[in-house]
């Protein structure tokens, strides 16, 4: 089990609303796709709880309409999601930039297959 921290500012506020989450993964240098599709979902929910403090712990998530980037902060790296009602700083995770990056480009990658029609009109 691994858990990491997730600063959340909603729109129209001036303070942010920290939050440890836990991902049931290793530490984050031994992450997959897998773990990092956890995370992401965890993240995004922490935001919800922001807004919603009584909502659902497991609250369904999808993947899309968001935005994010991975950037250092000394041996670690952080990762930041922006989606309309807020924005969140998760982590600090103990992995290389360019791995956290590409392993978030294949999770939303394969997202937007799971996601997408089997037929093209």
């Amino acid at each position: 089990m691994t858990t990491f921290d997730v600063e959340v500012v909603l729109k129209n506020r001036d303070f942010a609303v920290k939050e440890a989450v836990a991902v049931p993964h290793g530490p984050a240098a031994t992450w997959d796709e897998a773990a990092v599709y956890d995370a992401l979902v965890e993240i995004l929910r922490a935001i919800g709880r922001a807004q919603d403090p009584q909502a659902p712990r497991d609250r369904p998530v999808i993947l899309t309409g968001f935005s994010w980037i991975v950037e250092p902060l000394k041996d670690d790296v952080i990762l930041a999601i922006e989606i309309p009602m807020g924005a969140a700083v998760a982590g600090p995770f103990r992995m290389p930039q360019a791995r956290l990056d590409a392993l978030v480009t294949n999770v939303l990658r394969m997202e937007r297959q799971r996601q997408a029609p089997t037929t093209v009109h």
